[in-house]
C-alpha cells in the first residue's frame, strides 16, 4: 500500500505475540521460556495522524505513555520522539527522518515494566540509520546504547556499561542482533551478553505482528491479563532460582555519567 504522491505514508501501529527466552551458559545453566506479547509503534506516523486504536497518555487496561521512556518529558513537550531526535542530533546523526518503530511493552491497567525497548530509526529513504537500546533495570534507573549505522540481521556490539541484573559484571559487552521482516510480519531483537571469559548470556524476544485492533488488544488481554506486572515478578522469580544455585553475585555498582553509550 503507498501514498498518494506527495504524501507521506502512515503506517498502523502493530502489536506482536511470541515468546521471550533467556540462556545462563555458566557457571551454572539457567533457562526459560515465557509467552509475550508488545507493541512496535511508528513513531513518526503517530505523530502525524494519532491511531484510534491506541490510547496515548491516557488510561486505558492497554496503552502507551510517552513519559515512559527517555527523560520522561509528556506529550505537550513533544514526547518520546522529540527526546529520541533530540538525542540523536546531539549525538551527530541529522539523516535518521524517515520512520522510527519502538518496540517495547505497553502500560496494562495502568502499570509497566520495560526491561528493553528498541527504536529502530530509519533514513527518509526506509534504509536503517541507528538502533537505540534504552534499558531500565529494576533500581529505577534508564541507560540508552547507541548503535550507528547498523543492519538488520547483521551483528552490532556495544561495550556494557549499565548494570541490569546481580548476577551479572558490569564488564564484557553485549552482541545484538536485530530482524525485522519487509512486510512487517514478524520480528526478532537477539542480545548475547559476554563477560571476559567468553559468552555468559544469550535472550531474545520474537513475535508473529498484526496491526493494533480492538480485537488483537482483548486478544492480549485476555491471555496475558498482567503481563507487565508478570515481568517484574517472573525477574525476581528467576533471580530467586539463581540465588538457590549460587550463581556468583554482584553489587550494584555507581551508574555510567553519561546516559547514552555509543
Amino acid at each position: 500500500m503507498k501514498a498518494a504522491a506527495g504524501t507521506p505514508f502512515v503506517h498502523p501501529p502493530l502489536i506482536g505475540f511470541g515468546q521471550v527466552r533467556h540462556t545462563r551458559l555458566k557457571p551454572v545453566h539457567h533457562a526459560f521460556v515465557y509467552g509475550t506479547y508488545f507493541l512496535l509503534l511508528p513513531m513518526r506516523s503517530l505523530q502525524r495522524t494519532p491511531a484510534p486504536t491506541l490510547a496515548r497518555n491516557r488510561w486505558a487496561p492497554l496503552s502507551f505513555a510517552d513519559a515512559d521512556h527517555g527523560d520522561g518529558r509528556g506529550a505537550e513537550q513533544g514526547g518520546a520522539l522529540a527526546w529520541l531526535d533530540a538525542l540523536l542530533q546531539t549525538e551527530g546523526i541529522t539523516d535518521a527522518q524517515g520512520e522510527v518503530w519502538l518496540h517495547t511493552y505497553p502500560r496494562v491497567w495502568g502499570f509497566t515494566f520495560k526491561p528493553v525497548s528498541f527504536w529502530y530509526c530509519h533514513h527518509a529513504d526506509g534504509h536503517l540509520r541507528a538502533v537505540l537500546v534504552e534499558v531500565n533495570n529494576t533500581f529505577g534507573e534508564r541507560h540508552c546504547y547507541l548503535l550507528d549505522a547498523p543492519q538488520f540481521g547483521v551483528e552490532q556490539r556495544a561495550r556494557k556499561v549499565f548494570h541490569v541484573s546481580p548476577f551479572c559484571p558490569v564488564e564484557g559487552g553485549y552482541r545484538f542482533r536485530f530482524m525485522l521482516t519487509p512486510d512487517l510480519s514478524r520480528t526478532l531483537a537477539r542480545v548475547d551478553f559476554d563477560d571476559p571469559t567468553g559468552p555468559l548470556i544469550q535472550t531474545s524476544v520474537s513475535g508473529a505482528l498484526q496491526p493494533l485492533t480492538a480485537q488483537s488488544t482483548r486478544h492480549a488481554l485476555l491471555r496475558y491479563p498482567l503481563m507487565t506486572l508478570a515481568v517484574v515478578l517472573r525477574i525476581h522469580w528467576q533471580a530467586a532460582k539463581l540465588f538457590v544455585k549460587k550463581a556468583p553475585f554482584f553489587r550494584k555498582p555507581t551508574p555510567p555519567i553519561s546516559f547514552t553509550t555509543r
